[in-house]
């Protein structure tokens, strides 16, 4: 179990580049509230010019969108790099993909913040030992409250971040390396070059708009592929939209997670305040961290 290479703390002047590696960008608004957040804060920004670009449901095609994650990678000035959304369409781009080429700072890494689809290029990211960020993308960050901004910020510019306090189902309390995630990207990772060494780590899963059978489905997946042999907890966000239609049989949401999560020995802790359509505290991809399921407690110890 070994903690990821955390890039150098970012500063105020220092320069972000923002990319669309996924869905089509739909709502303007908040991304460009979003990123005058960033720039009140004392960052250059700078917008690729192709941001607004479409094919079909991608915000352009898979080299062009290949294209925007290279320049900005690679460009030694570029300190960070901000996901304008989710959607669908980074694991398309982690065909032909490296991190390390000639110019990339494979070294002397930069940040990469997203969360829902980017959580491909978080997870590929983490498997050559470079920490990212789990966090609001841009057309949700101006959304978040208050402390939730101010804890990415926190974050990334190196400062403490406080635990999260959720709802411990027992399993006592565990030490591994956070790996935080969407489910439903996350499970279509299973069986490809791209999933992680799952040994040692502290799983952290939230979705949206799956239904519960959906949700039975991708956990009974994990189990019968022996990929939650090894870790060593979970941690639950939100699962927002993921009820049942009315007066179609089923269980909850909550009864399905503690049906194929709760029988593993480990510590599991739900309602952490995290995902879609809610609060979406960032989270730090690859440190140490402890969670106590007897307290409700998610906490960074490194």
């Amino acid at each position: 179990m070994q903690s990821k290479i955390l890039p150098p703390p970012l500063k105020p002047g220092d320069l972000l580049r923002v990319i669309a590696p996924s869905g089509a960008l739909r709502e303007f608004e908040t991304f460009y509230q979003s990123i005058e957040i960033w720039r009140s804060r004392g960052y250059k920004v700078e917008v690729t010019s192709s941001i607004a670009d479409k094919w079909g449901y991608l915000a352009g095609k898979d080299r062009d969108r290949r294209a925007q994650l290279a320049m900005a990678w690679e460009d030694p000035d570029c300190r960070g790099i901000l996901c304008a959304r989710g959607g669908f369409g980074s694991t398309r781009i982690l065909e032909d993909w490296h991190w390390q080429t000639e110019l990339s700072p494979i070294h002397n890494p930069k940040w990469l913040i997203g969360f829902s689809d980017i959580t491909a290029l978080l997870w590929s990211l983490y498997n050559v030992g470079i920490s990212s960020v789990h966090g609001p993308v841009l057309t949700t960050l101006a959304n978040e409250p208050d402390w939730s901004r101010e804890r990415l910020f926190n974050w990334v510019e190196g400062h403490y971040l406080e635990p999260l306090k959720g709802n411990g189902w027992g399993g006592g309390v565990a030490t591994g390396i956070l790996l935080p995630g969407n489910l439903t990207v996350a499970t279509h990772l299973l069986g490809t070059p791209f999933k992680p060494d799952f040994a040692g780590v502290i799983l952290a899963f939230e979705d949206v708009s799956e239904a519960p059978y959906r949700i039975d489905r991708m956990l009974t997946q994990w189990r019968l592929s022996g990929a939650l042999s090894k870790v060593r907890g979970i941690a639950l966000g939100g699962f927002t939209g993921c009820e049942a239609p009315p007066n179609v049989p089923s269980f909850s949401v909550e009864e399905v997670l503690r049906d194929r999560l709760g029988d593993l020995g480990i510590p599991v802790v739900a309602g952490l305040p995290f995902g879609h359509d809610s609060c979406n505290a960032a989270l730090p991809v690859g440190v140490e961290v402890t969670l106590d399921a007897e307290q409700g407690i998610l906490q960074i110890t490194k």
